[in-house]
């Protein structure tokens, strides 16, 4: 299957219109965490290099056919002394397929404080992915063959007091990366929408669910490696009328927090 870099490789149309490049799936609609890596990639291209993207803001709008390519518009909404925004739209066959807002900031001086990570079992006594998935969930290991992704099991989840839905992912890129920062966090939005949802359906595994991202934020705190282990501690506040609401702190393997994530996704009762 495509390693992140063929997943993330786009090409220069125009000043501010890109094109992504197509790669080998199994799935029948686009990868979200593609795009939203494709479209940020896309943004970075349009900033000068001592920017850092700090945020993203996207929504999922329309199925993309990953048979296809996606164009990507980019809007210059403002450039200033410390902070650039841009807005960039996904589209295919015409229609936009997902739209999202990217902050950047050259960074500053400022107090400092951040959560702990949790008390978890260290990845390397963690089953992957291949020892602890069903038959009928292996394709999932195949689609991701370049990574190693590693659910904490239930028992073993370093559970927070008061949380409804909740679950632990470690993981990261097999192979080494580039050492440029701006493309770990292209890598890491790109796998910031894989599993997050799952955690909405740990209390509901045996109901029967169409599931699908609807909206994604992302807020780089620190610095960190897409190809070094990185613990995702995910949780889902709450689930009503088909939708649900989750939310994943990002920590690499010192501890450090590196990121925040918030998601709402689709998990309406499956329709016969």
């Amino acid at each position: 299957m495509a390693t992140i870099e063929e997943a993330l490789e786009i090409e220069r149309l125009e000043r501010d219109i890109f094109r992504g490049a197509v790669t080998k799936s199994q799935l029948a609609r686009t990868f979200g965490g593609q795009v939203a890596g494709q479209a940020l990639v896309s943004a970075v291209r349009t900033v000068e290099p001592r920017f850092e993207v700090h945020s993203l803001h996207g929504y999922f709008l329309r199925p993309g056919n990953p048979a296809e390519r996606t164009v990507y518009l980019v809007e210059r909404i403002r450039d200033g002394r410390s902070f650039c925004t841009r807005r960039v739209t996904g589209v295919q066959d015409g229609e936009a397929i997902f739209t999202m807002s990217a902050s950047f900031h050259v960074g500053d001086e400022g107090p400092q404080h951040a959560d702990e990570m949790p008390n978890v079992p260290a990845p390397e006594q963690v089953p992957d992915g291949s020892q602890t998935m069903s038959p009928e969930r292996l394709w999932v290991m195949r689609e991701w063959e370049h990574w190693d992704i590693r659910l904490v099991p239930g028992e073993q989840v370093g559970h927070r007091e008061g949380l409804a839905s909740q679950q632990q992912v470690w993981f990261r890129y097999r192979h080494p990366l580039p050492d440029d920062p701006l493309f770990h966090v292209c890598t890491l939005a790109y796998m910031s929408d894989m599993t997050l949802l799952g955690s909405s359906k740990v209390n509901h595994r045996d109901e029967r669910t169409q599931d699908a991202s609807l909206d994604h934020a992302m807020w780089f705190l620190r610095p960190f490696r897409a190809d070094e282990w990185l613990l995702y501690d995910q949780n889902s506040p709450s689930a009503s009328f088909g939708r649900a609401l989750t939310t994943g702190r990002i920590f690499n393997r010192k501890g450090q927090f590196v990121a925040q994530v918030v998601q709402e996704g689709l998990i309406r009762d499956l329709r016969e």
